[in-house]
């Protein structure tokens, strides 16, 4: 993979995982916090990788496409 591909894709997943990680900690950080560090971070990772993966990066993706799609039709 390219580094511009590289570049692109981490920009994208750093789109997704940022508010993501904020959403949740809004939502759920007070309620974690009597779990010791290692569970808060295992509850976190369960919930938000495979949003993150199967749902957050592809919106982002198609959301992007729609973008590049109205202004090449310009």
């Amino acid at each position: 993979m390219k580094t511009k591909m590289k570049v692109i894709a981490s920009l994208k997943i750093w789109a997704v995982i940022y508010p993501s990680i904020t959403a949740f900690l809004f939502f759920f950080g007070e309620q974690l916090t009597i779990f010791p560090l290692y569970i808060r971070t295992l509850i976190l990772t369960i919930t938000l990788v495979p949003w993150i993966v199967f749902i957050g990066v592809p919106f982002v993706d198609t959301v992007l496409q729609k973008i590049a799609n109205k202004n090449s039709k310009k």
